[in-house]
């Protein structure tokens, strides 16, 4: 069982079919899913065929409804804590070459706290994955570092992704830093941007460093492992799709680079199709020989 913590929100994708006119109309195509880092993480971990669990604060609200059934839907055990707050949204502007703009409320996801925490979410879990989106706010972080340490205390592994340049910058660059000292992950995530902002080598943070290189692959240990040549579609989601499935392969005996290459053939997938989340018959990558 993979768990992770975080938010369960509403994407609203706009693909424009042309560039932005300031004061005037633009002809998109607009879709509306499921979203939130924890959420997109545990969603391509069932569609994987792990057993995923997330902890998540929503809205008892028609949205957070249909949130929570369609991530069970997914096959995702979903432990919701409702909340008279409305469930948050992401408005995702996806560009022509599917680069991404992102305005976030995130709602009552935030309001989170240690005490909402049940101790049989935690039974049998054998990896938690923590977005730093989780640990940037209170209470929201302190609920999280809650649920590492009952992970922890059962001998669970930590995952963390660094989620956020921005985010990043407003937490504290050094304050993160030290919080992943003090945490250990096993496995660290992070673009090129956001390794950059941290300022700190990851190899003396995390177990398994692994960063990602968007359409150029990845990077484990200084090796760089090259992604499929693939269309570009929206990468909303790819960067989730990528933990997910090199959170599997590990979990699964493989060893960091094999996981690295199973994580960029998912990632590359994701990036084919518009939306956060997994199609039907996501595929896995070719069992090294």
């Amino acid at each position: 069982m993979i768990l992770s913590i975080g938010d369960l929100l509403l994407d609203i994708t706009i693909v424009p079919d042309g560039p932005l006119r300031p004061d005037d109309d633009r002809p998109a195509r607009i879709d509306l899913d499921g979203g939130g880092q924890a959420a997109n993480f545990c969603a391509w971990s069932a569609a994987l065929g792990e057993p995923a669990r997330l902890i998540t604060r929503v809205g008892d609200d028609q949205r957070g409804k249909r949130l929570v059934a369609d991530l069970e839907a997914r096959g995702v055990d979903v432990c919701p804590v409702w909340a008279a707050e409305p469930t948050g949204a992401i408005a995702v502007l996806v560009g022509p070459d599917g680069a991404r703009t992102m305005a976030t409320q995130r709602g009552a996801s935030l309001g989170l706290r240690p005490d909402d925490l049940l101790e049989a979410w935690f039974t049998g879990v054998k990896l938690i994955h923590v977005p730093a989106y989780s640990l940037f706010v209170d209470p929201l972080g302190q609920a999280a570092r809650a649920a590492i340490g009952l992970v922890r205390d059962e001998g669970g592994l930590l995952s963390i992704d660094l989620s956020s340049v921005a985010g990043l910058q407003e937490y504290g660059p050094s304050k993160m830093a030290y919080d992943l000292a003090r945490l250990k992950p096993e496995l660290l995530f992070g673009t090129a941007a956001e390794v950059a902002k941290i300022g700190v080598p990851l190899e003396n943070l995390a177990q398994v460093p692994v960063i990602k290189l968007g359409a150029a692959g990845c990077s484990v240990f200084g090796r760089q492992i090259p992604a499929p040549s693939v269309p570009h579609v929206d990468a909303t989601g790819a960067g989730d799709a990528f933990a997910a499935a090199f959170c599997v392969a590990w979990l699964r005996g493989a060893t960091p680079i094999e996981a690295a290459e199973q994580a960029v053939f998912v990632a590359s997938e994701a990036v084919t199709t518009t939306g956060a989340r997994p199609r039907p018959g996501v595929r896995k990558a070719p069992s090294p020989n």
